[in-house]
């Protein structure tokens, strides 16, 4: 005959269920967001996975208006040329705060650079553009000047 298992076996038993059904739900429910906000398009270099978000759609629209339109998407100025494990930081790390701040609707408008992201375009401008900025560069006195500074309206028109 057997033995009806202890309270506390039928606790962790219950607990361990739980658990697994909490875990099955966050995997469901991440997996269902990642297909509904076309995530998968995020992991590309296609320009048209930055206009999933309505909110990108003025930038969008100046790119592809714009005089980079055949020789850069979205990732050659926004995230580092260095090494992959650097842009795909900076990859994830947008992807998140734009996720967040577009589903809260926290957002400046018009939409800004942060600092970072400054910097990171920055270093590609001078990059692509080496052998034109390389006899520009220092000529403001030490001063460091943004290449969009003077050419704001390269990549994205801006708003007046």
């Amino acid at each position: 005959m057997t033995q009806p298992a202890s309270p506390q076996r039928r606790w962790g038993r219950i607990w361990a269920l739980a658990s697994v059904g909490a875990f099955g739900m966050l995997v469901g429910l991440g997996l269902f967001t990642f297909g509904y906000a076309r995530g998968a398009s995020y992991l590309s270099d296609d320009p048209q996975a930055c206009m999933n978000c309505h909110v990108m759609r003025e930038q969008f629209e100046a790119w592809n208006h714009s005089s980079h339109k055949d020789v850069a998407t979205c990732n050659s100025c926004h995230t580092p040329h260095d090494n992959p494990i650097n842009k795909w930081f900076i990859k994830g790390l947008n992807g998140f705060n734009h996720s967040v701040a577009f589903t809260t609707g926290d957002f400046h408008d018009p939409i800004t650079i942060r600092d970072l992201n400054a910097t990171v375009v920055q270093n590609n401008c001078i990059e692509c553009h080496e052998t034109a900025v390389s006899q520009i560069l220092g000529v403001h006195e030490g001063e460091a000047l943004a290449c969009v500074s003077c050419h704001a309206d390269v990549g994205h028109r801006t708003r007046k």
